[in-house]
C-alpha cells in the first residue's frame, strides 16, 4: 500500500504598492521505494490572506489523487498535514473529511512537524521572492510558475543524489562546453552542455 502524505503551508507577502497576497504551496510526498520522489502538482495566490478559496489548492491536488486511486491506478490513502490555522474552517474540514482524507493536525507552533510544505515555503522565499519586487497578483504568479519549473526541473536536491525532482540527464564531457541558461529572470540558472 503506497501512503500520500499532503503538507499544506501558506505566507503573507506585500507587493510593490503594499497590498498583501498570500502565495501558498501544496506537496505531496508519496510514501513507496519505487517512487521517493517529492512532486508539487499545484500553487495558489490569493488576494485576501484567510479567504477559505485558498484552501481549495489541497482539495484540487487530492482529488486527483483520489480518482487516479478509484480507478484502480494507485492504491493508496492520502493523510494532509496541516496547522491549527482558522483558514481551515468547518466547511474545509467537512469537505476533506468526505473525501476520505485523513487529517493530521501539527502541535501547536511546530512548524517542524509539517517539514516538505514548511521546506518548500522556505525554498520560495530564500531562493525567490527574498530577490525580486512583486507588483502584482498576476506578477506573483508568473514568478511562481517559472520558479517551480525550474524547481522541479533544474534546481539539485541533496535527499535525490543531487538530481532534480524531474530526473536530469547525465551529459557526458563529449557532447561539448557547459553555457548557462538563465531561469526565473536570470536569477537562477541551468546548466547543461551544448551539443
Amino acid at each position: 500500500m503506497i501512503a500520500t502524505l499532503a503538507g499544506f503551508a501558506m505566507f503573507v507577502l506585500m507587493t510593490l504598492a503594499f497590498r498583501v497576497l498570500e502565495p501558498s504551496g501544496s506537496t505531496f510526498r508519496i510514501w513507496s521505494s519505487q517512487a521517493p520522489r517529492l512532486s508539487l502538482p499545484s500553487t495558489s495566490v490569493t488576494p485576501r490572506p484567510g479567504n477559505p478559496s485558498s484552501s481549495r489548492l489541497l482539495l484540487t491536488g487530492a482529488e486527483g489523487n483520489s480518482s487516479s486511486a478509484a480507478a484502480g491506478v494507485v492504491d493508496h490513502s492520502v493523510n494532509f498535514g496541516r496547522d491549527r490555522d482558522g483558514v481551515y474552517g468547518k466547511t474545509f474540514r467537512q469537505r476533506v473529511r468526505n473525501m476520505g482524507i485523513e487529517e493530521v493536525l501539527t502541535a501547536p507552533q511546530s512548524p517542524w512537524q509539517n517539514p516538505y510544505a514548511e521546506r518548500l515555503n522556505g525554498s520560495i522565499r530564500r531562493e525567490c521572492l527574498n530577490h525580486l519586487i512583486v507588483l502584482n497578483e498576476r506578477h506573483l504568479r508568473r514568478i511562481l510558475r517559472s520558479y517551480f519549473d525550474y524547481y522541479l526541473h533544474s534546481r539539485t536536491h541533496l535527499s535525490l543524489d543531487r538530481n532534480s525532482p524531474i530526473e536530469r540527464e547525465v551529459e557526458p564531457p563529449d557532447r561539448g562546453k557547459v553555457i548557462a541558461i538563465p531561469q526565473v529572470g536570470g536569477l537562477h540558472h541551468r546548466y547543461c552542455r551544448a551539443a
